[in-house]
């Protein structure tokens, strides 16, 4: 939506659902809201976010849309270009891929700009499969780390896993990390390799879905589980 005035537009930061469940299972009416109003958009995939535009309004006009796309190809000196619907009067809504904008996801650099140009950044109320997790497993939600992806290397995985161990046993912090969904199954074989008896871990994973799992567990107990994870979105937490 456009403003009359010379007032600068906001950007919104616009959670999606974290699988194909309805939105409005999970979304409240304020993102149908913003949706409706809003028509200049920075998205990580075109394609999957006027899908996700569509789902939670049909009513929506797809033609309307002026859509940026953000991702791991975007040169950073195009970014500020992205904002200036804004210095017009415009509204701006990031649109994450799955979950919130910023967490374990394209837009900081987004929002940081935009601090930078005196414009007002609404964050909009969303899933994060993130806190879900932690809320959900029992471990400590008032000291915690997100540690995004591990490395892919298995011996610096390895020695990651370790580190994140010693760090939770020593300050009785709460390790979080994620991993491309066809690797979760190699991750968590090593980290029953890797992490002590005793300690706890958490796997989370389809968050919100009808499939959600999600179960703590000492590592001994977990090599007694049989867990498929292959290819599906999830969270690990280790609680030494």
């Amino acid at each position: 939506m456009a403003n009359e005035t010379n007032i600068k537009g906001k950007l919104y930061l616009i959670p999606t659902t974290l699988g194909e469940n309805e939105p409005l299972e999970v979304l409240p009416i304020s993102i149908k809201r913003a949706i409706e109003n809003i028509d200049y958009y920075i998205v990580e995939n075109e394609k999957s976010a006027r899908k996700s535009i569509k789902k939670i309004s049909s009513g929506k006009s797809q033609h309307s849309l002026h859509i940026e796309v953000l991702n791991k190809y975007t040169e950073p000196q195009s970014i500020p270009e992205f904002l200036q619907p804004c210095l017009e009067g415009h509204d701006i809504g990031i649109l994450s891929e799955a979950g919130c904008p910023g967490i374990a996801d394209p837009g900081a650099d987004v929002v940081k700009i935009a601090h930078e140009k005196g414009i007002k950044v609404v964050p909009l109320v969303g899933p994060s499969a993130i806190l879900l997790a932690l809320m959900a497993s029992g471990m400590n939600g008032q000291n915690f780390a997100f540690k995004g992806y591990l490395p892919i290397d298995s011996a610096d995985r390895k020695k990651a896993i370790k580190q994140m161990e010693k760090v939770s046993t020593d300050q009785n912090q709460s390790q979080i990390c994620i991993e491309t969904p066809y690797r979760n199954d190699k991750l968590l074989a090593e980290m029953l390799k890797t992490l002590s008896n005793q300690t706890h871990l958490c796997v989370a994973c389809d968050i919100t879905l009808s499939t959600e799992y999600i179960a703590t567990k000492t590592v001994a107990d977990w090599k007694k589980t049989a867990v498929n994870l292959n290819k599906r979105p999830a969270i690990f937490i280790i609680q030494g």
